[in-house]
């Protein structure tokens, strides 16, 4: 089922829940009931969709994989401290600004400077920034707009957003008002580095990405590496869930699960060992403190607790 047929050949939008979950699957993103009912409510009622969760959990990636599924434009917009809303929209190309002045003032006594004017405001020297793009019409359909990490931008930022994302629309000031024909499938992810304020939250549907249980992270490894053997996929996912019990500053994430078995993968490992821990836990954890307080015993010891929770070696290793 769809909500409505393609336009221009591309795929419609799907119209069922199992239906979001087969488009991402396909993608190789193995999403719960949960998440696969909210991404449907989003395409369904064109709300933009906030998820918020630790980071390598997997939130960019769903905005990656919808896009790629359904053949849409990703347009990003990395947030960061001190993003103002001219970064976000557009910006006058001031340089070729002045080039098309100078070049005016050469060629003729007597320009015309209300033409000049204009030029120097119309389309040839503007640049469009990822909000300005999200709002214009593309043959493929609306874009799926990423505003990614968005706890990382300041308050006033938030105040400028939460317009944009009520109306659709942007004005520039000498060019005038550009609302999106058809509004673009908004994806907001947040780190929760810092809280985000109720009124935009409110403008989303919201959906906290925790990691993921064990057979879930079994079925992404396997999607994401599927040449690592299985019983080393079932140690790697028991040892990664294992490391999210311990007190450590940054928990590893499904990225991290995903990077680690193609670490394991290029050295051709066919079985966790201590040492072949230590030497590839930068794949793991990102921070020295925690890599140090792994080395040696405490790696032995987590990967027994890994081990043991996996049952007896002789484990059906297809499990």
């Amino acid at each position: 089922m769809a909500t409505h047929g393609g336009e221009a050949g591309r795929p419609a939008l799907p119209g069922s829940i199992d239906a979001v979950s087969d488009l991402l699957a396909d993608g190789g993103y193995v999403a719960d009931r949960g998440l696969a009912t909210v991404v449907f409510l989003a395409l369904k009622l064109g709300r933009p969709l906030f998820l918020e969760g630790e980071a390598g959990v997997g939130k960019t990636e769903i905005a990656k994989t919808l896009a790629s599924a359904l053949q849409r434009r990703l347009i990003r917009l990395q947030c960061y401290e001190g993003l103002d809303a001219a970064s976000a929209v557009y910006e006058w190309n001031f340089a070729a600004q002045m080039i098309a002045i100078r070049t005016a003032e050469a060629s003729a006594a007597g320009t015309d400077r209300a033409a000049l004017q204009a030029e120097l405001f119309g389309d040839d020297f503007l640049i469009r920034r990822p909000l300005l793009e999200a709002m214009e019409p593309d043959p493929s359909g609306a874009p799926v707009l990423l505003i990614d990490e968005l706890d990382r931008t300041d308050e006033p930022f938030e105040a400028f957003l939460l317009e944009a994302l009520s109306d659709f629309q942007v004005t520039i000031p000498e060019l005038g008002t550009v609302k999106a024909p058809e509004p673009p499938i908004v994806i907001v992810t947040s780190n929760r580095t810092r809280e985000v304020h109720d009124a935009l939250k409110r403008r989303c549907l919201y959906h906290w990405v925790d990691y993921p249980d064990f057979d879930r992270e079994m079925e992404i490894l396997t999607a994401r590496a599927p040449d690592l053997p299985a019983r080393l996929s079932q140690e790697v996912v028991a040892f990664v869930q294992a490391l999210r019990t311990e007190d450590l500053f940054k928990h590893p994430g499904i990225a991290e699960t995903i990077d680690w078995a193609n670490c394991l993968l290029a050295l051709d490992v066919i079985d966790l060992s201590p040492e072949v821990i230590a030497d590839t836990l930068g794949a793991v954890l990102k921070y020295q403190d925690d890599i140090t307080r792994l080395q040696g015993s405490e790696a032995k010891r987590i990967l027994d607790q890994a081990r043991s929770s996996l049952g007896s070696g002789d484990a059906d290793p297809a499990g």
